[in-house]
């Protein structure tokens, strides 16, 4: 449940008197700008918002903006959400986590949060290393990454976050980057859905892993590398001379040539957020061979674990008296007094 009654904000009602510190240049503080820019747009009201963080560069999102906010502990954040949600299903709840906190240590609590489909908006900040700890690999890194941990190269394969919430029941994928100008656009998307909202952001860390995502972020060329799709439209990019269609033999997806703008006779896909079998297709495309799925890849809502809650909860207490001395008094009972229990 998001806010009931939307409210005129500006920028400003969602800027705090704190210090933004990052480091000069990380993709941080473009995330966060996009936030505080999304939030009037919602008409969102501070009073009625909740951020929830675990720990690492990301996780001090919470200071920078003006609500209601809980920095917590390592990997713990969707805990926190959960129960701020279920003591009030009314806040509209945000929980900012990074590769690290929410992939490694909080694996298994974004699982359950995305399983149980709590309704909040995850937002997984994707830098591929641990910058607060000085440059570590993580869990998403790539195979070779350099690092203190993995002077020689890291061997380990890449964990996918958009994979990993498929596979754990999230009923709504998104993937945007810092810096683009359609990150409020899939914000957006993000709250309006009814669940657990699941957002990979790729996030430039400037100081360990700089550029890591320049491949398909750099604005130059940027047309031919990155898929944005559109519910209703069809998967084109490089300025709508390619295209992303199935192949039925292999049951895989292929690029394809769109020939004077013909999309349908080259067999593009039209793009429909509810088929589960192309999100996953579209996660897995390997970046190269395919340019890179940005933007809603699934969104199929169900109903929400705080809803379930709550209806368990007014079932379970119809037509019984709320009587809380009544009840500390049901059952065996004794008074202690001076000359011992009167039983």
């Amino acid at each position: 449940m998001n806010a009931i009654t939307p409210i005129t904000t500006s920028i400003k009602d969602w800027e705090t008197d704190q210090e933004v510190r990052w480091c000069p240049g990380c993709g941080d503080y473009a995330i966060l700008k996009a936030v505080q820019r999304t939030l009037p747009e919602l008409g969102a009201d501070p009073a009625n918002t909740v951020f929830v963080s675990g720990i690492g560069c990301s996780s001090r999102f919470p200071y920078y903006v003006e609500s209601y906010g809980f920095h917590t502990i390592h990997g713990r954040a969707p805990a926190f959400a959960t129960g701020i949600k279920l003591a009030n299903p009314a806040l509209d709840v945000w929980l900012v986590t990074g590769d690290g906190d929410g992939m490694s240590i909080g694996g298994n609590h974004t699982m359950h949060v995305l399983r149980r489909n709590l309704d909040c908006q995850i937002l997984l900040f994707n830098n591929e290393i641990y910058g607060l700890t000085k440059g570590q690999y993580s869990p998403t890194s790539r195979e070779g990454t350099t690092s203190p941990s993995t002077p020689l190269g890291s061997v380990d394969r890449p964990a996918s976050p958009c994979a990993f919430a498929l596979g754990a029941g999230a009923r709504f994928i998104a993937r945007g980057f810092d810096v683009s100008k359609h990150l409020p656009e899939v914000l957006k998307a993000a709250y309006h859905h009814k669940g657990a909202a699941f957002v990979e952001i790729f996030q430039n860390c400037i100081v360990y892993n700089k550029d890591r995502f320049e491949d398909f972020a750099a604005p130059k060329g940027a047309e031919d590398r990155q898929l944005w799709l559109h519910n209703g439209e069809p998967m084109l990019f490089a300025k709508g001379e390619k295209g992303i269609a199935l192949d039925t033999e292999k049951l895989t997806l292929k690029v394809v040539d769109v020939v004077d703008g013909d999309w349908q006779a080259a067999g593009v896909i039209v793009h429909d957020v509810t088929n589960r079998s192309i999100a996953h297709m579209l996660v897995e495309m390997p970046f190269g061979p395919f340019p890179m799925a940005l933007g809603v890849l699934y969104d199929d809502p169900r109903p929400t674990f705080e809803a379930a809650v709550m209806a368990e909860r007014e079932k379970a207490s119809a037509g019984k008296e709320p009587n809380l001395a009544k009840l500390l008094a049901k059952g065996q009972t004794w008074t202690v007094t001076e000359d011992g229990p009167d039983l």
